[in-house]
């Protein structure tokens, strides 16, 4: 994992601050008990224009937000369009074309326990050039994952569809023990011994020509980048399929790839030392992730609708 460069300014509460004085109190009830919702987002430098870039589906990155406040009873202060517009202007008051956004809707200090309903809601929003998030290599031959001792979240336990910073423990633990053991990526089964998604990533398989993807229905966030994928493949021809997937079927899948804002459009070349596949990135994974970063470069027009210019 790369270190994160510092930049110029974070917007926070309303106004932009240097990056080095975007400073919270130690009784901030968000740090001591995870209620809070965040996203993660990217910017694309424009095919054609070095110093211009856009924000991919930054509407729809801004609604998730404010449905993973709804389900934590957390009432934002701005509206969507005030959100939308801070991180442009976050963008541009850090020079960025190219970026990852954060922002992070979070309780303030004030009152500490669990039930405390009065804590300040805040909002940031940093904006930061972060690489690819399974690395270079990654992305080209593909990353080593393994399946988790650690289980997705389910429905009885937590709120899946909601990007909630507290449920993320859950994939830390997960990631942290994976990487110890000599791995890039955790796959986490649900209750029922089905693939769920990655610590971070939704998760494809290429099943004898048609992909596959665990449905909404399952303990799975509702990844934006997952839903982009799913509408390149269809348009490109394939058959998409949402619908469970076993971990047998994932180990002897032609081909798998994770998706994310993160970690883009990443193959997964072997699980629990298993080769997937010929053990390297297949056809049908390359395809759409060439066709995803065109998308995201602005070089495919029909997919513009997906980008807000810096």
């Amino acid at each position: 994992m790369a270190h994160i460069r510092p930049e110029k300014y974070i917007w926070l509460d309303g106004q932009l601050v240097p990056w080095n004085e975007s400073h919270v109190h130690f009784l901030t009830h968000s740090l001591h008990y995870g209620l809070a919702a965040f996203e993660g987002i990217r910017a694309y430098a424009q095919q054609g224009l070095p110093a211009s870039g856009a924000v991919f589906r930054l509407s729809e990155h801004t609604d998730r937000l404010f449905d993973s406040c709804k389900l934590c009873l957390i009432d934002v202060p701005y509206s969507r369009e005030q959100v939308n517009a801070a991180c442009i202007e976050t963008m541009r008051a850090n020079g960025l074309a190219a970026a990852y956004l954060r922002p992070l809707v979070f309780l303030g200090d004030g009152s500490m326990g669990l039930g405390a309903m009065d804590p300040p809601v805040r909002v940031g929003i940093a904006a930061y050039v972060w690489g690819r998030y399974l690395g270079d290599e990654g992305i080209a031959n593909g990353i080593r994952a393994k399946i988790s001792s650690f289980g997705r979240n389910n429905m009885q336990v937590g709120l899946p569809k909601g990007k909630i910073c507290g449920q993320y423990v859950n994939s830390v633990l997960a990631k942290r023990e994976v990487i110890k053991a000599g791995y890039d990526e955790a796959i986490m089964l649900d209750t029922n011994g089905q693939v769920a998604e990655a610590t971070g990533e939704n998760i494809f398989a290429v099943i004898r020509g048609r992909i596959v993807t665990p449905p909404l229905s399952a303990a799975i966030l509702a990844g934006i980048t997952r839903d982009s994928v799913i509408t390149l493949a269809r348009d490109l021809g394939y058959q998409v399929l949402e619908e469970p997937i076993a971990r047998d079927q994932l180990l002897l899948a032609d081909e798998v790839f994770l998706t994310g804002t993160a970690a883009e459009v990443t193959p997964v070349r072997e699980i629990d030392d298993r080769a997937i596949g010929t053990g390297k990135p297949g056809p049908v994974t390359q395809r759409i992730q060439q066709t995803f970063f065109a998308a995201t470069s602005g070089q495919l027009h029909p997919y513009s609708r997906w980008l807000t210019p810096i």
